[in-house]
This record gives C-alpha cells, sequence and structure tokens, in this order.
C-alpha cells in the first residue's frame, strides 16, 4: 500500500518568533514543487501564531509540540485542543520521549490528549519509543508494544486513519546515532503488525514516521523501508536549507 510519506520538523524549545519568521522566510521558496510529500512545521507555542500565519498561503502544516486533554479550566501554563485548532494547528505531537522521560507523561495520559485532539479535528503524532537499557536488554518490543497499546487506548478504528506514529528509539535522539534503516523497519514492521492487530485493514494506512537524528545524508534509506512513510526531524529541521533537503528527498521533480 502506498502511504503519502509526511516529513514533520519538531523544533522543540528553539526559535523566537522572529527566527521562525526568518525560517519559513527561507524556507517555503525551497520547496515548490515538495508536493510528493505532506510537511509539517511544529514551532514552539510562543511562535505558533507567527509561523500559522507565514503558512497560509501554502500546503505545509502547522502542528504544535504538546496539548492538555482538558477542554478548559484551571491549568495554569496549558493549551487546549480547541486553542490549537483556532490558531491553526492541523497536527500535535504528543507522547514524545522527552515528555514522557523529564515531565512524567504516561501512556495512559497521551491516550487522552490524542483522543481530544481528533475531537477537534486535529491530527495526533503519537511518539513510541525504547530507551538504550531497554534495547540491550532485548525488551524494544515489550516497551513499544505497551506504550502503544497504553497510548491508542479508546481510538476507534473510524478514527485510526488520522493518527500518525512516529517511533524515536531514545538512544538516537539528538545523540547523532541513527538506527539502521534496517533496524528501524523491523520495529516499524512491528509497529504495523500492532496496529493492523488493533484496527484491522485501517492499520495498513497509518503513517508512522521514524524520529532519530535523521539528517539529509540518511534520509533517503531510511525512507526507502517499507513501512517507514516519513521522519520526525528535530536538529536538522532548525535550518531552512537542511530541513528542505529532507523533505524533497524523494520528490519527482527534484531528481
Amino acid at each position: 500500500m502506498m502511504r503519502r510519506p509526511i516529513l514533520a520538523a519538531n523544533w522543540k524549545m528553539h526559535m523566537d518568533r522572529a527566527e521562525a519568521g526568518d525560517f519559513i522566510a527561507g524556507f517555503l521558496p525551497r520547496v515548490e514543487q515538495a508536493s510528493a510529500v505532506d510537511i509539517v512545521i511544529a514551532p514552539p507555542a510562543t511562535a505558533l501564531d507567527r509561523v500559522g500565519a507565514a503558512l497560509e498561503q501554502s500546503s505545509v502544516q502547522l502542528a504544535a509540540q504538546n496539548v492538555n486533554a482538558e477542554a478548559k479550566g484551571a491549568f495554569t501554563g496549558e493549551l487546549s485542543p480547541a486553542m490549537l485548532r483556532e490558531i491553526g494547528c492541523r497536527y500535535c505531537i504528543v507522547g514524545h520521549s522527552e515528555r514522557r522521560a523529564l515531565y512524567g507523561e504516561t501512556s495512559e495520559g497521551v491516550a487522552a490528549k490524542a483522543a481530544a485532539l481528533l475531537g477537534v479535528g486535529i491530527r495526533p503524532i503519537v511518539c513510541v519509543g525504547e530507551t538504550l537499557e531497554e534495547r540491550e536488554t532485548g525488551r524494544t518490543h515489550d516497551v513499544v508494544g505497551a506504550q502503544l497499546a497504553g497510548s491508542l487506548a479508546g481510538i476507534t478504528t473510524d478514527q485510526a486513519t488520522e493518527l500518525v506514529l512516529a517511533y524515536e528509539p531514545v538512544w538516537a535522539i539528538g545523540t547523532g546515532k541513527t538506527a539502521t534503516p534496517e533496524l528501524a523497519q523491523e520495529v516499524h514492521s512491528f509497529i504495523r503488525e500492532h496496529l493492523c492487530g488493533r484496527f484491522a485493514s485501517a492499520g495498513n494506512e497509518i503513517r508512522i514516521q521514524y524520529g532519530g537524528s535523521v539528517k539529509p545524508d540518511n534520509v533517503a534509506a531510511i525512507m526507502a523501508q517499507s513501512d517507514i512513510d516519513g521522519a520526525l526531524v528535530g536538529g536538522a529541521s532548525l535550518e531552512p536549507e537542511s530541513f528542505a533537503r529532507i523533505v524533497q528527498f524523494d520528490c519527482p521533480e527534484n531528481t
């Protein structure tokens, strides 16, 4: 099955509003021909409005890096799904390993966020992945399987095709280490099997990104794998030229 590739930039806690505006001004002209993929940019919350406005006349979609599952209430510092939708977000990252590790986010909480996002028409990018210790002790499938089961709880088969999954081995994020394409494919295949077991044929339609030190010089080999449908890109997405090369890896117009 041919699934449309999705390449997403996760800027994390980088770029103020001016820097974000400069990035978009330098990036969009470089990707005018990148019609074969979906491109998503997730700036920090303070730059969402600036980036969203700059992207309005383009095909590039806006994403948030986090959300609160509640619709409203006394949750200081939080943003609701409806707030993100109002500002133009079409995607939102949930369950990133940094939020799981640094802020104690649970798969149960990720599931609530994913369901709340789908309720307002925002597609969640649900992240899963194992640590180095978990991989070295042979627990990758157990860990990733448990995260999938917990993080997708409550998602219906009808909603499944709106999901995006992101497999990000924690040991490869920001370290310069990258899982070999074959190693990444093995875990993506496991994730695909889990999704098909949970959502039947809809599992074959769900796009699964790889995240973990994706760069212009390794993205093509990663994307050549049968169950890898995109990339969630961190550091290499902070420069317009670098991220443009990543999203154009397989565009026929550029070959």
